[in-house]
């Protein structure tokens, strides 16, 4: 099982990297939060350690290699809490909920992931000088075409996978 969770970590982490270059390029990147997708979805296939672990990483490798997310103002960080504790709380809830729907597990996750957003960015605003209820209410709401975008995709992504483990080529226990 560990193999296989480095796997689809390194999978899903390579394409939290790759997925804002091509966003950015066609400037939907901030509006989309393509780093978010395949992070948020890794919590469904892994355990909630190794996703958590996977969405520390990433955020602040890519912030390290290309600039995006930045480090001043310290977006890269923030991103990186929030990205955790979202995959920490969706691979609890899985735990907890197995049978649960993957919609009914992720709303309230990314509801939670941008309240600890929008709190973070209130401490950074306050530090920096800024008007904090105005930077912290911008960061809440400017991320929500992504989390619509999130609620679209990452069920059916669940959903295909669940119905390719029950057929017989998909399923690891079949001795065929």
């Amino acid at each position: 099982m560990r193999n296989r969770e480095l796997a689809y970590s390194g999978l899903f982490g390579a394409a939290a990297l790759l997925l804002p270059v091509l966003f950015h390029l066609i400037h939907l990147g901030h509006m989309f939060m393509p780093m978010y997708l395949p992070l948020v979805a890794l919590a469904f296939f892994v355990r909630p350690g190794m996703a958590a672990l996977t969405a520390v990483l990433v955020p602040l490798i890519s912030g390290a290699a290309t600039g995006m997310p930045p480090f001043y103002p310290p977006i890269a960080p923030v991103m990186s809490v929030e990205l955790a504790a979202m995959a920490m709380m969706i691979g609890i809830c899985r735990w907890i909920f197995p049978r649960s729907p993957a919609l009914v597990i992720l709303i309230p996750a990314l509801v939670f992931g941008r309240i600890i957003n929008a709190g973070l960015m209130y401490l950074v605003a306050g530090c920096m000088k800024l008007p904090a209820t105005f930077v912290a209410g911008i960061s809440f709401l400017s991320g929500w075409p992504g989390m619509i975008l999130m609620l679209v995709v990452i069920p059916a992504i669940v959903k295909l996978s669940a119905d390719h483990l029950k057929t017989p080529m998909g399923n690891p226990n079949n001795d065929k």
